[in-house]
């Protein structure tokens, strides 16, 4: 057995907010084959949380259950042909690691979402997206446990039933399954995506006329440390709340009474800036006690040292309520609130 169980846990380092929160037990997890052992020590003492990297989570309170941490580590290339490859990492990979290994094999894809915080396993469950390209769209299938019976089972695209920074694993059976590892299929050739206006502008500083995927992710990585802070330094769990969608007639509403108004066409109608919202409502950079919005950027709620997840989560409540007044739009938090 290569799991360890830690009663009475802190779980301040397993979450980018920082919050000082503590679970009555926390398990983690090294070796992928020890998955259905953990979680069978974990039923012992219910409710059961999986916890990846923490960068999509407010604690509002200490954990009563067990908390389960993969800590699983393996990324390879299962198939490969002279147009791409199926690659497949476990659930415990950071992130952003395993996209510029992707690169380093000579695989595109998945540049768009560089520097995202939080694991390969977290990445169906929100279905994370940036500077135009979602998860989904690279998606192979993966691997997942089921945490009442411990059989496993593999999902398809259409099974785990992606959105925008949504999923079954968010919804219809959010904690019934735990990710166990998950396949991507990518590109030998580039087909990169380079819609967004930073983007290009930032290609363009750095002189890459002919940008590669890996000139890609350094841009991208580059845009998202000078707009987002670092959760080592500042406690934050990137965007708080999702950019909505509205139909047109609703948008073109909005736009009669606000003519700068930002927004983007969107296959479900037209996405409106949140962060524009927030910022017009008066919140950016603002602060109550330590929970705050950062002062670069309106769509991070940020914690300054030691604000709760209830305050954190009472200031957003305010931002919300302010832009429903104003806008007639309701936000949805991106961070799971537990």
């Amino acid at each position: 057995m290569t799991f360890t169980v830690v009663p009475d846990a802190c779980l301040r380092r397993l979450n980018t907010f920082g919050v000082d929160v503590r679970a009555a037990r926390l398990i983690e997890v090294e070796q992928p084959a020890d998955l259905e052992g953990a979680l069978a020590e974990a039923r012992a003492m219910p409710p059961l949380l999986v916890l990846g990297g923490g960068s999509n989570v407010l604690f509002t309170g200490d954990f009563p259950g067990t908390v389960l941490h993969p800590a699983t580590r393996g990324r390879r290339v299962l198939e490969s042909s002279g147009a791409g490859a199926v690659v497949e990492a476990e659930a415990g990979e950071d992130w952003d690691a395993f996209v510029r290994w992707t690169l380093s094999q000579g695989l595109s894809g998945l540049e768009n979402l560089s520097l995202i915080p939080g694991t390969v396993g977290a990445s169906p469950i929100q279905n994370i997206g940036a500077y135009g390209v979602e998860m989904c769209e690279r998606f192979a299938g993966l691997s997942a446990i089921d945490t009442q019976t411990l059989a496993r089972r593999d999902f398809t695209a259409t099974d785990c039933a992606f959105g925008y920074r949504d999923s079954l694993f968010r919804n219809a059976q959010a904690g019934r399954w735990l990710i166990a590892r998950v396949r991507f299929r990518l590109d030998r050739a580039p087909r990169l995506r380079l819609d967004y206006a930073d983007l290009r502008h930032e290609l363009a500083a750095r002189g890459c006329g002919q940008p590669t995927p890996a000139d890609v992710a350094d841009a991208v990585s580059a845009i998202r440390r000078r707009k987002l802070p670092d959760p080592a330094e500042l406690g934050n769990a990137g965007s708080f709340f999702k950019n909505p969608v509205v139909s047109g007639e609703a948008a073109q509403a909005l736009r009669s009474r606000e003519p700068d108004l930002v927004c983007w066409p969107d296959p479900r109608g037209v996405k409106l800036s949140a962060a524009w919202m927030i910022e017009r409502c008066g919140w950016k950079g603002a602060r109550e006690g330590d929970a705050g919005v950062h002062a670069s950027h309106a769509l991070v709620l940020v914690n300054h040292g030691r604000a709760s997840g209830a305050q954190i989560l009472a200031l957003a409540a305010k931002i919300r309520a302010s832009v429903l007044q104003r806008f007639g739009v309701a936000l949805e938090p991106e961070p799971l609130v537990r």
